[in-house]
């Protein structure tokens, strides 16, 4: 197994604990179940794909909360009347937890062909964008000035 050992990066950052936190713990015994895909859709969009063949949309909730999406799935008890001679098809409860990054939010979800799509995009406040600031020339500062004071 391997493990990497954060702690030359804590003595010259400030700040970034959580990110060396984070990807510590997924560097430990991630679930595999149920498989998925993360695909960048666009420039600031994504998709979430897995595959949860078995559940229907009732058995299925998603929750994002705190930059955490959960995804969690339990189906009923079956009420099969045979009997199952090879049970090859996973039908056990999962819960499947994907962090965020600021300013990612959930967009909606869909199931399609025993595939959950969850959509996400980034969506930057105003305020936090670049913007360009004009530079003008001593001519133009000194009219403002002389304009103000007239």
């Amino acid at each position: 197994m391997r493990h990497l050992d954060f702690t030359p990066l804590y003595r010259s950052t400030v700040g970034f604990d959580r990110l060396f936190s984070m990807l510590d713990a997924n560097a430990q015994d991630a679930p595999s179940y149920p498989p998925y895909n993360i695909e960048r859709t666009g420039e600031n969009t994504y998709r979430i794909t897995m595959a949860v063949a078995g559940f229907g949309e009732a058995d299925l909730s998603i929750e994002a909360k705190e930059h955490v999406l959960t995804v969690k799935g339990e189906r009923a008890a079956d009420t099969e009347t045979g009997e199952v001679l090879y049970r090859g098809i996973a039908a056990r409860a999962f819960e499947r937890r994907f962090q965020l990054a600021d300013f990612v939010e959930v967009r909606g979800a869909s199931m399609e062909n025993g595939l959950l799509h969850i959509d996400l995009a980034r969506e930057i406040p105003e305020a936090m964008k670049p913007r360009k600031i004009d530079i003008r020339t001593g001519a133009e500062n000194a009219r403002q000035i002389e304009s103000s004071v007239n």
